[in-house]
């Protein structure tokens, strides 16, 4: 019998076996669940696992990636089980019994995968610094109990949704973004000196208006040209959908001992070798910013926008507003001036810093205590939910 393409029967019976696992699990390890789509959540998800766990409480941890990390992380109180994409986790999802689910995917609800026929506690953590109605669907957060906000752009822009369109007024925790807490303490212990010729990180998000779609290797030839070196890190979807696009830029500057090439998923050596980053729409550029206190230059091709009717809510995105308090913003018909705009952001590094400290302590809830304020947030909810009885 001929099976779809992507279907695998050895995954399927897996799904399926650890599907029953979970419900042959001590009720206690059903009360905090965490879902994650890819092994890429797992830096959001450790260190809060790892508090959690500190705390005395048990933790399942449901991935769809085999190659999650979670998947090897062992203790006495975790249990890691994989399902993947497809009728089990749809069936996962639906018939779910748990008493909260911690997960960074959006849009619960709206496609596949819905809420659970039974009463369980959603608990949305970002996965990303920016705002929700831009770049994201209108409601693609509507469907949650709690949101663990990273800023008070977050509570804002949450409260004035729910204001306009009626809707229940959620549970929204004032808790942080510890991926730019884990940059700023790496940062901290790796020395790079910003010195001449300077190193440019381009990393831009993916898709047909992205910076590499348009004007990409137009732009790495300027830079190259001008002495710069240039490090390539595409987004992996464009690797997957368009990989032409880069070949093109790599068979023509290849050559140059001033151009290298990051394809490696998870790399983060690039953003610590760099003075500056050249963006488009990726919400990246906020962490490399605020992480990592080093300025953007952003090439001012279409905005992603996903949310056509984004500006009812009156709030300006924090994609949009952040620019220029980063760094500056370049249209892509000007791209010979990215190499006097380069010098003159990377001219005073100390200055810009100092700029950075201040501008992050606004926009970032308890910079260097945000895993402890959102373990707490999430324990103390697990504890209120009512024990179902029938698991």
């Amino acid at each position: 019998m001929s099976q779809k393409k992507g279907f695998s029967l050895n995954t399927f019976i897996k799904s399926f076996r650890n599907y029953r696992a979970y419900y042959k699990l001590h009720p206690d390890f059903r009360k905090i669940v965490i879902y994650s789509e890819s092994g890429q959540d797992w830096h959001h998800f450790s260190d809060i696992i790892g508090k959690l766990l500190d705390m005395g409480k048990k933790v399942t941890y449901i991935t769809s990636d085999l190659n999650d990390q979670g998947l090897s992380f062992t203790h006495p109180e975790f249990r890691s089980i994989f399902i993947g994409d497809g009728f089990w986790l749809i069936t996962f999802f639906q018939f779910l019994k748990a008493d909260c689910l911690v997960l960074t995917m959006i849009d619960l609800n709206i496609f596949q995968l819905k809420r659970s026929i039974n009463p369980v506690h959603y608990i949305y953590l970002f996965h990303a610094m920016g705002s929700t109605h831009m770049v994201d669907f209108e409601n693609s957060y509507d469907h949650y109990d709690t949101v663990l906000c990273s800023g008070q752009h977050q509570i804002d822009e949450i409260r004035k949704r729910e204001s306009l369109k009626n809707l229940p007024a959620k549970n929204l925790v004032p808790h942080g973004y510890a991926r730019i807490e884990n940059l700023m303490k790496q940062a901290s212990v790796r020395s790079h000196k910003s010195v001449k010729p300077y190193t440019v990180l381009l990393a831009p998000t993916w898709g047909p208006d992205s910076i590499l779609n348009i004007c990409g290797k137009k732009l790495v030839t300027i830079l190259l040209d001008a002495g710069f070196r240039v490090i390539l890190r595409p987004h992996y979807q464009t690797a997957k959908l368009t990989p032409e696009v880069i070949q093109d830029i790599v068979d023509t500057c290849s050559g140059n001992p001033l151009f290298s090439h990051v394809s490696k998923m998870g790399d983060t050596d690039s953003l610590f070798d760099s003075d500056i980053l050249i963006c488009d729409w990726s919400s990246m550029s906020i962490e490399y910013a605020l992480g990592l206190e080093k300025p953007v230059l952003y090439i001012d091709v279409p905005k992603r926008v996903r949310n056509n009717n984004y500006t009812e809510l009156g709030l300006e995105p924090m994609e949009i507003s952040i620019r220029n308090q980063v760094g500056a913003v370049l249209s892509p018909d000007n791209l010979s001036d990215a190499p006097s705009l380069i010098n003159s952001l990377c001219a005073n590094p100390e200055k810009f810093k100092a700029g950075i400290r201040q501008f992050r302590e606004k926009v970032v809830f308890n910079l260097g205590n945000s895993v402890a304020v959102g373990a707490a947030a999430i324990a103390e909810i697990a504890d209120k939910v009512k024990v179902k009885e029938d698991m």
